[in-house]
């Protein structure tokens, strides 16, 4: 099966990413596509013909070295090249995914990058601080958790809006972190939950 192009209404759900490596028969265009969170599996082609589907973590035996893929909810979070003497090398975002977007964003205009880079920490923060002692508070009070860990009562009391806001704002929020493949472990605190 051929591997086709990224389309805009596919952003959020597909990824590519390539890299060229030597082969004796002259050099070859590997790319790996990921659709998340439609499934998780990632599929492997070779000058745009699929070779191999492997789930997820999957590693995939390539000239050179070996590529290592894996993925959570708000998109991959690794694809690299390992060497045979461990050295790492990450793949490039194909064009018409929103990695490729988001790096062009940064390379075209860097103030702007900056500024949403800033915001989605400012708002994963808020979230952690306002939002995720309500959102335990709601698990605690389920009665199997609350068996085996107690309940937890929030002091910050939020009206159910601004809790829905903050919800989709950290969505967001988490997508350009991941984009953009930044993760601080206490920033993206918030966003551990999906990797469990």
């Amino acid at each position: 099966m051929a591997l086709r192009p990224v389309r805009l209404h596919q952003a959020l759900s597909r990824t590519v990413h390539t890299i060229t490596l030597p082969d004796p028969d002259g050099p070859a265009v590997w790319a790996v596509e990921t659709r998340t969170p439609e499934d998780h599996r990632a599929r492997l082609y070779r000058d745009g013909q699929r070779t191999s589907t492997a789930e997820m973590p999957a590693t995939f035996t390539v000239p050179g070295g070996r590529i290592e893929v894996d993925a959570g909810l708000y998109g991959v979070t690794r694809v690299h090249l390992v060497t045979p003497d461990g050295r790492e090398r990450r793949l490039a975002p194909a064009p018409g995914t929103l990695e490729y977007r988001r790096a062009a964003l940064t390379r075209d205009h860097p103030r702007t990058s900056r500024a949403i880079a800033v915001t989605a920490v400012l708002i994963l923060l808020v979230n952690l601080v306002l939002a995720a002692p309500v959102w335990l508070e709601m698990v605690t009070s389920i009665p199997e958790v609350a068996d085996r860990v107690g309940t937890f009562i929030s002091p910050v009391l939020l009206p159910g809006w601004l809790l829905g806001t903050l919800a989709v704002a950290g969505v967001v929020a988490a997508v350009e972190r991941a984009v953009t493949w930044r993760h601080h472990r206490v920033v993206d605190a918030e966003t551990l939950w999906t990797s469990l």
